[in-house]
Parts: structure tokens; sequence; C-alpha cells
């Protein structure tokens, strides 16, 4: 990953398309756009591509979901069930609409436990959102039968998994919506972009609006639109779309190129005495932007990560230590450090985690690295980094005298 890496011709064409216009909005402008309308373009591709129902571009996965929680119904005092290990996006927009984020373990997975969601739930409990992190899916059959049996909603942040697929079905088009995010270092990317995603038709006619400040878009011209609810500026350009468009045909090509670069490098650290690897609940599934494995203890899991350092090896993430993706470092979620007030209950709820310990889900992420694949490698280079990377874990491992 990413698809950045892969910038080319292809996205240049669709840009120049919409420079030649110099119609760079997503709506309106019909007769100076001769007919290139890119964010529509995308739209109808994310559908094909994904084999869902309704795709509503916006302008970054955090924008996603906002967007989609509006859209659901979500709102002031709901509790949505995340897990401890994300972007902070994905809290951030639950806070946005008002709502509470209830962290809790992960698993092995390195995605939400279905134990620890079923014993999370309260009378408050509105919605599971469970993040497909680094290429990889949630458990999404006991997820789905958690929600039916208690009646919740089921978002998918499936942000950092486009492409990846359960028994079959895209990521994020199994649950009552889905989010992706477009961004620059994602598997596919508008520069900055995301989307929800959908089967619902009046879920996708709510984010339309929502993400177009309450345009209802059944005008003649945005000036002759209804506006049946409040809404934002969400809108994605058309310039971005255009890069969209562009990637989201190419993502075989990135898919095929991830997956091989993920096998080689896999292939060669499974022989290694004492390394295990992340579960994969639909291995087939796995887009290969990440592998992730553990290291018996955290302290040679932080000298492997040194090691790697020391070799030049890049993109080696230790998320334990990461200010971004694991709650440890959430200081500022912990402490409620907002720019705007939250409401009374709100606080108290998000405070609460000044003081909360999360002692398993540190036990797996103190012993993980997820180490990224590179579109740009060839096979050598793929094969002398695992190479590379599984003589530093054994050599780290030996020195503790670990057998197993």
């Amino acid at each position: 990953m990413p698809g950045y890496e892969l910038f080319g011709a292809q996205e240049r064409k669709e840009v120049n398309d919409v420079l030649e216009t110099g119609i760079l909005m997503r709506y309106g402008f019909d007769g100076p756009r001769k007919g290139i309308w890119k964010a529509k373009e995308l739209e109808q591709e994310l559908c094909k591509t994904f084999n869902v129902g309704h795709a509503q571009l916006v302008s970054s996965g955090t924008a996603a979901l906002t967007t989609a929680m509006a859209a659901l119904g979500i709102g002031a005092g709901d509790e949505i069930i995340m897990p401890t290990f994300t972007f902070v996006a994905s809290f951030e927009a639950v806070l946005s609409v008002g709502a509470i984020p209830v962290l809790v373990d992960i698993d092995e997975t390195l995605t939400l436990s279905p134990g620890a969601v079923e014993a999370a739930i309260t009378k408050r409990t509105k919605a599971v959102m469970p993040v497909h992190m680094c290429g990889s899916m949630a458990q999404m059959d006991e997820l789905k039968a958690i929600c039916a049996t208690h009646k919740l909603l089921l978002l998918e942040d499936a942000c950092q998994a486009i492409g990846a697929t359960y028994k079959g079905k895209s990521v994020g088009t199994i649950g009552n919506a889905g989010t992706f995010s477009f961004d620059f270092v994602k598997i596919i990317t508008c520069a900055e972009g995301g989307a929800v995603i959908t089967n619902d038709e009046e879920v996708y006619r709510k984010c339309d609006q929502f993400s177009d400040h309450g345009h209802d878009h059944m005008g003649r011209d945005r000036g002759a639109d209804l506006h049946p609810y409040l809404g934002y500026n969400y809108r994605i350009s058309e310039l971005h779309a255009a890069v969209g468009l562009a990637q989201v045909r190419r993502i075989e090509e990135f898919l095929t190129i991830q997956k091989r670069n993920h096998s080689i490098i896999y292939n060669l650290l499974k022989s290694v005495e004492g390394l295990t690897f992340r579960q994969i609940p639909d291995p087939a599934g796995d887009a290969g932007s990440f592998l992730s494995f553990f290291l018996p203890t955290e302290e040679m899991t932080r000298e492997a990560v040194a090691g790697f350092a020391a070799e030049g090896i890049g993109g080696n993430f230790y998320w334990y230590d990461n200010n971004w993706h694991y709650i440890r470092k959430w200081q500022h979620l912990q402490n409620s450090s907002m720019m705007n007030h939250m409401y009374d209950d709100q606080k108290k709820m998000v405070m609460h985690y000044t003081n909360q310990a999360f002692p398993i889900s540190d036990a797996i992420m103190s012993r993980c690295i997820s180490s990224s694949i590179s579109l740009v490698w060839t096979e050598e280079q793929a094969k002398e980094r695992g190479d590379k990377m599984a003589a530093i874990i054994s050599k780290v491992i030996a020195a503790h005298s670990i057998t197993v």
C-alpha cells in the first residue's frame, strides 16, 4: 500500500478532463462541464466494484463516518461500541454527532472482541462499529448476531480495508452502512476523500442530503432545492473524485501486487520459531496491505522494532507507542480536550477513560508489529526484506533463550 505509489497516466487523464472544463465542483454548472461528472462516475464505479446498492462521496473518511451516523439516526447520548485499536477519526466522528464512544478490547484479529462487545451493551447502546484494521476484517458473523439479538445498528469502518472481503462480500457492505477513506495513504486514494456505502436507499438519501447542507438535489438547479434536514459541507471536489475514479479501476492491480508481496514475506517469517501471526477471520479476503505478527514478549518486540530501524527496514509500525491508533496514547480523548464544550453527560462518560485500563488489549498490542506492504517492490526486493526481518526476529528470540 498505498495507491499513490502507482499514480500515473490513468489518474492524470481523469484530472485533465476536469481541468479542461474548469468546473471543479461536483454539483451544478451543467452546461460548462460538458458532460464531465467525475463524482457521479466514481459513485457508480464504487457500487459496481463492491457490489453495493448506493455510494455517497464525501470529503474524507471522517466525514463519511459522521455522515453515516447522522443518516442512521445516531446522536446525543447514544453509545457506540468500538475498538481500542483504530484511528482517532473513529471516535472523533462519534463525538461530532453528540454520541459517546464506548471503547472495548480487541482480540488477536486486531479488531473487536465479540465477547467484549456483548459485555459492553447497555440500554443506551445504539450501534456497534467494527473497524477493519490494516487490510483485514472483523468477525462479522459474530458481530451481526450480537446486533440482531440486541436490535443494534452495525456500522462498518472499512477505511483501512478497501478491497478486503468477508465470505465473498466486500467489507463495508455487510452492516447497515460502511465507510471508506481515500486519503493519501489508503489502498486507493483521491488525495482526500471518503464514501458511505449502503444497501439501504433511505440511508443513502439522507447521506446525500446531509453531506451537502441538506440539499435534496431534486431541483433543476441548486437554488431550487428543498432542505428537508440540516446538513453540513462534506462535499468532495471533481478533482479529487477524478483521481479516485482512476484508482478504483486499478484496485485489482493493486490488490494482486499487495497479496504477492505479502505472501512472500509471510512465507519467510512463518518459519521463525516463537513468532505468531494475526488471526484473520477469512484469510482469502485479506487485502494484504499489512502483515501483522506477534513476538512472545513486549521486550522482544521492542528489540525487533529497533533492529529493523537499525537495518533501515522502514514501514514497521509498533502501534503500542503510536499517537494516532491505540488508546494508550489518546490523552486528548482521555482528558476530553476539545476546543468546543461537551455536554455534561458526554464529558463524564469520556473522562471515564482517564483511569480505565485495558490489560487484554495492552497484552496484544505491546507484542504486535504491523509491516506495511509496498506496491513498488519487486519480488526480489520483497524476498530481501523478508529475509532480513526473519534474521533480526530470530536473533532477538534466540537471545532471550525462548523455545517453543
